[in-house]
């Protein structure tokens, strides 16, 4: 049975334009027709605007949100307090109209467990609420690299050590057990680290910390097996050589030169943007060395994402989540279009240009035969992105699961 959409408007985001009255026919989990006259069941949104699902490509579902104690959750939390918590932290994505996200490696101590693909599972099979998850199991890093947990090691040596099925890997060899390990559980996609981060405890957070070798040997692994490898790098140096050896996506990479860019451009990868960061991670009570860090980094990072963006670097968009809290992904929206990106642009870089990136050619869009992810924003987000912090409804696979509006026929 036809089910109907009416609003007052809908995004083309291929065209950057609202499409004007917004008429989505939708049958079963498929939209099937746009305009013309409603069939079916109506739902009507008054004068809101349609957009496909956001997306955000970089969260970590099992961290932040309520009940969590900050800097003692990674030795205080066992994996079932992890799990629990990320049921609410998915469940504020969806709402807040992110309807798909890649959960972009777990540093835990789980036994091995990938939480991220039980998570993905459970939303799948209708269990609980949330975001359709891409999930990328353990985060691969070298010992004592950004994401091995040091901030015990100085005065409590073995605490938070992490195997190499938990992502802790050092040369080719451990590094091939540790990708097959993650790809055998169910990831979707493998992340590394190429580079340090403002969170490091050790090193620059520029700096590169697999050799070149190391990293061939994560893409060799993931890309015979037909997964994507995102980066975590910061370091121009390092985004270049992770660029060289195959990387697919870079995320961060506040401190990109020209060059850096260059490359991206030159070898169609993608930048995940975490901008938002910058502005609103409260770093006061960190130690003074992630100060530092933080007050070198956050104002290069305003720079080299408008550099990108000029020089035509395929972005998408995600948040790092909790960075800034779980349910306010859209921040990120707002900050791209406050540092010099144009809204169309982002919208795409939320919508098409992660769907590419995630290679679902059925996402993305709001056209016939896509799947029927949609919500609804109180305006125009061409004209004031920040209406993206106002969703209304949100309709994931067909399925409604918020509706602000109480006029359905």
């Amino acid at each position: 049975m036809v089910l109907t959409l009416k609003a007052a408007g809908l995004l083309d985001v291929d065209a950057g334009e609202i499409i004007r009255p917004g008429i989505l026919k939708i049958d079963g989990d498929r939209i099937v027709g746009l305009g013309g006259e409603p069939e079916g069941e109506v739902i009507d949104l008054g004068e809101s605007i349609l957009l496909p699902g956001l997306m955000d490509m970089e969260v970590n579902l099992f961290m932040g949100g309520r009940g969590e104690s900050p800097g003692l959750s990674q030795v205080q939390d066992d994996p079932p307090t992890r799990v629990l918590r990320s049921i609410g932290n998915a469940r504020r994505t969806l709402r807040a109209g992110f309807t798909t996200v890649r959960n972009l490696g777990l540093f835990v101590k789980t036994g091995g467990y990938l939480l991220d693909v039980a998570l993905a599972r459970a939303i799948e099979a209708g269990a609980i609420e949330g975001p359709r998850i891409v999930p990328a199991g353990h985060a691969i890093t070298p010992t004592g690299g950004h994401l091995d947990p040091t901030m015990f090691a100085a005065f409590m040596p073995g605490v938070l050590e992490l195997t190499i099925e938990e992502g802790i890997a050092n040369g080719v060899d451990e590094i091939r057990k540790a990708v097959r390990y993650q790809i055998k559980h169910g990831a979707q996609l493998i992340k590394v680290c190429v580079s340090g981060g403002v969170m490091s405890m050790t090193g620059e957070a520029g700096a590169q910390h697999y050799s070149d070798e190391e990293l061939r040997a994560i893409v060799d692994e993931a890309h015979r097996r037909g997964l994507r490898v995102a980066a975590h790098t910061h370091g121009a140096e390092a985004v270049k050589h992770a660029v060289a050896c195959g990387i697919d996506c870079i995320e961060h990479g506040f401190l990109m030169d020209d060059e850096a860019i260059q490359a991206l451009v030159d070898n169609d990868r993608w930048l995940v943007t975490t901008r938002r960061l910058a502005e609103a991670m409260d770093v006061s009570r960190a130690p003074k060395e992630l100060q530092d860090k933080a007050a070198e980094m956050f104002p290069k990072a305003k720079t080299s994402i408008k550099a990108a963006y000029e020089a035509g670097v395929k972005i998408a968009v995600g948040s790092d989540a909790p960075a800034i809290p779980h349910g306010k992904n859209a921040d990120e929206l707002v900050t791209l279009v406050d540092w010099g990106m144009p809204a169309d642009a982002v919208l795409r870089a939320a919508t098409v240009v992660s769907a590419d990136l995630i290679n679902r050619t059925d996402l993305g869009r709001l056209a016939e035969g896509y799947l029927a992810d949609v919500i609804a924003v109180p305006g125009d987000p061409l004209a004031d992105i920040r209406v993206t912090k106002e969703v209304n409804f949100v309709m994931k696979g067909g399925k409604v699961f918020r509706n602000e509006h109480a006029n359905t026929n």
